[in-house]
């Protein structure tokens, strides 16, 4: 039978050290000083020598490491730098999907976004919520062209849903030809289902 290798654990001690867990793995110590990351088996004897590296820091004692600890935690990362602007940029993109399903429902050219009701939700943005409209309008698309495609990714979604769904359920089919000037046929089905309950 094959023994198991022992994997040492973080402990909170290696600090007086200068050295945190890993984000990636916690069992791994990372140094403050120089952000390496050690191997597991690395622990307290390894994690002197690593010390050694940085003589300058040698003799400091655990508050100077507690400190070091804090910055390094309260430093600015690449994610929280772009998380909120990419969650306003999501809400926007998420209104503009909205805004234009509504559109769709109605039947109304798509320029209606762009003349219509931008205006009204920057009037309502000024003199109800007392807030600068221009960089949240900034973040909802709505020209001609967007409510198109965004009109057209929704249909397409629906249609694959409803093919989908259809593969597996039971319906009838009921065809229709007509014919149109030039002698052109037009064929129309109508398709009913029960869907859910």
């Amino acid at each position: 039978m094959v023994e198991s290798k022992k994997c040492r654990q973080y402990s909170v001690e290696y600090l007086k050290f200068g050295f945190l867990p890993s984000k990636a793995d916690k069992r791994a110590p990372t140094c403050l000083l120089c952000n390496k990351v050690l191997s597991n088996d690395s622990m307290k004897s390894k994690l002197e020598d690593h010390r050694r590296c940085h003589p300058d820091k040698i003799g400091k004692d655990m508050k100077y490491f507690q400190i070091l600890k804090e910055k390094y935690e309260q430093r600015p990362t690449v994610y929280s730098m772009f998380s909120s602007t990419s969650e306003s940029n999501d809400n926007g993109l998420r209104a503009s999907y909205n805004i234009s399903l509504l559109i769709a429902k109605s039947g109304k050219p798509h320029t209606i976004g762009e003349q219509l009701i931008l205006l009204a939700v920057e009037e309502v943005l000024k003199s109800v919520l007392h807030k600068s409209s221009s960089d949240i309008l900034k973040r909802i698309p709505l020209n001609n062209n967007t409510v198109q495609r965004r009109t057209d990714e929704m249909s397409s979604d629906v249609e694959s849903f409803l093919c989908d769904y259809l593969r597996t359920t039971h319906f009838s089919i009921q065809q229709d030809e007509s014919a149109l000037p030039g002698n052109k046929a037009l064929l129309l089905a109508y398709v009913r289902f029960a869907m859910g309950e």
